[in-house]
């Protein structure tokens, strides 16, 4: 099982596909890891090598001290790549996966080929939204896990699709019910502190955005708003709720390839 020495801790990975083929990597969402996108992986990994990885406090990750930041998550994906020898890269983060991508296409844009930011926004809620959170699962650790997972089902996924899938939702909601209260409390600490408003006319890298009409965490409209801020970005709407790349399936997947193939 392949892991990274980083700065900052141990980040695990798993790197397929073609060696040689260009780079995506994957960033997943809050409360979940990388395995939220094996839906992607049969038809990513035909045309690109794919790095997903836990991001910090997620998954096999290591669960590092301290509330972190954007920047410090930004800086751990540099750090996969510089370790695996890896120049540039295309990149697709979801939701909290979305602003890791901003910051790197506002930091380290020299690195990133193409950018697709999904389910995300500049500013994603307010600090007492955030400090409310991290308080309760502070307080209430693995039962709050549960009670989080249980109301991630209505934000993560429509009615309609969450009673015609329900072990695909079991699945994916499992993986905010096991995750370290320390971990998802610290990341919604740099959920919390991460705006981008203002900065986003410094992204250059192809951008392409993704939304869900039914998303009522980042919403149609805040993917807009980064559009009218990025030069030149695309803007994409599926019928899904929060995680596009789940509910959208094959039609998420498509959207993706045809973007980093142009």
């Amino acid at each position: 099982m392949p892991f990274i020495e980083t700065a900052n801790g141990t980040l695990h990975y798993q790197l397929e596909g073609p060696a040689g083929a260009p780079v995506l990597v994957l960033s997943n969402s809050l409360g979940t890891e990388l395995a939220m996108w094996d839906t992607q992986m049969p038809a990513f990994i035909n045309e690109l090598q794919v790095l997903r990885y836990d991001t910090r406090g997620h998954g096999r990750s290591e669960v590092s001290e301290g509330f972190y930041s954007i920047e410090q998550l930004g800086q751990d994906v540099l750090a996969l790549l510089d370790a695996l020898h890896i120049e540039r890269a295309s990149f697709c983060g979801l939701s909290m996966g979305g602003l890791i991508g901003q910051w790197l296409g506002i930091n380290a844009g020299q690195r990133i080929d193409k950018l697709v930011l999904c389910n995300t926004a500049a500013k994603i809620a307010n600090d007492e939204v955030w400090n409310g959170r991290i308080e309760t699962v502070l307080k209430g650790r693995e039962q709050a896990m549960r009670e989080l997972r249980d109301g991630s089902v209505a934000r993560w996924f429509t009615p309609d699709y969450a009673a015609a899938n329900p072990q695909t939702v079991e699945r994916i909601t499992r993986m905010l019910e096991t995750t370290s209260p320390e971990g998802y409390a610290a990341n919604c600490a740099a959920v919390r502190d991460a705006d981008f408003r203002g900065q986003l006319e410094s992204i250059t890298a192809p951008t392409l955005i993704i939304t869900g009409s039914a998303d009522e965490v980042t919403t149609t409209e805040h993917g807009r708003a980064m559009q009218a801020s990025i030069a030149d970005a695309e803007l994409v709407e599926f019928e899904a709720a929060h995680l596009s790349n789940v509910q959208a399936g094959d039609t998420f997947t498509e959207a993706v390839l045809a973007f980093i193939r142009k």
